[in-house]
């Protein structure tokens, strides 16, 4: 018996299914919202989905060498929106509205 056993919980298949449902619905609606604030927080989605992904399989590899990388994820993701939200506010500040339409127009 492992430190990373848990008793009776779910196998790891139904984390990575879980998984995969997170990470489409972040790729469906990053791809279909104008919102840029919907479409960071879908990105968001998709990294909390590839983080239980890595969780799941360090678990089930008994290594903890994925919840080590889930941490620099979650660094990364951390500084990613604080960047991200503050253009987008200085966007909306000139122009009173964020769409990804507008940022399209930011070019040259």
């Amino acid at each position: 018996m492992s430190m990373f056993d848990i008793g009776n919980s779910p196998d790891y298949t139904a984390y990575l299914a879980l998984s995969v449902i997170l990470f489409m619905i972040g790729t469906m609606g990053f791809l279909l919202r104008k919102n840029t604030i919907v479409m960071f927080m879908c990105v968001e989605l998709m990294l909390n989905a590839v983080n239980l992904a890595l969780v799941a399989f360090g678990r089930e590899l008994g290594h903890a060498g994925g919840q080590i990388f889930v941490f620099f994820v979650l660094v990364v993701a951390a500084a990613e929106v604080m960047v991200g939200l503050a253009i987008l506010v200085a966007i909306y500040r000139r122009r009173l509205r964020v769409s990804a339409d507008d940022l399209s127009n930011l070019s040259g």
